[in-house]
This record gives structure tokens, sequence and C-alpha cells, in this order.
């Protein structure tokens, strides 16, 4: 994207946030950490987590012998929390690269 492209969304997302605190009744929580971004990041990373963990208490119940667990339900667990994992490392690095592009505009 060129920088004359990244200035003009950057001006059009800056004039959609004034006219929606312009608004009567709306509320728009730009703070950091004010339950926006961080929430949602600290929400995603709390999924991939339980996700992670439940395939890994399968594998070991698994493991352990306990009946009722199959190896095709553990295996698709397996691999929904390492579809979450790798989801979530290709959204960190977009995000990398998007603040350092962000970082690099000359003003």
């Amino acid at each position: 994207m060129s920088a004359p492209a990244i200035s003009q969304a950057l001006q059009q997302m800056q004039s959609m946030a004034n006219q929606a605190s312009q608004t009567p009744g709306s509320q728009v929580n730009t703070s950091v950490g004010g339950g926006g971004f961080t929430g949602e990041l600290h929400s995603a990373i709390s999924r991939i987590n339980s996700l992670k963990q439940t395939a890994n208490a399968q594998a070991e119940a698994f493991e352990a012998g306990a009946p009722g667990v199959e190896l095709n339900d553990v295996m698709v667990d397996m691999q929904k929390g390492s579809i979450a994992f790798e989801m979530g490392k290709q959204v960190r690095d977009r995000f990398v690269t998007a603040y350092k592009d962000v970082m690099n505009m000359q003003v």
C-alpha cells in the first residue's frame, strides 16, 4: 500500500471516529486498555489457550486409557488447537508489520 493511500485511509478513520464521538448517545472507547482492542486480544488469546489445554487434557486421558476417549476426538481437538495457535501467530505477525508500517510513515 502506498503512502498516499495509507494517509487517506488514516484520515478517513479519523473523520469517522470524530463523527462517532460527536453523535449524541454514542461513546467511542479509544483509551488504551479500555476493553476495546485489548479486551478482544486478551479474549482471543484465552480461547487459543483453552483449546490447547483441552487438547492436551484429551491426549493425556487417551494415553491413560480413560473410557470414552476416542483417538479421533483427540486428533480433532489437537488439530483445533494447532490451527488456532497458527492463526494467532499470523495475526500477531500482521499486526507487527502494520505497526512497523505506521511507525515508518513520514508526517
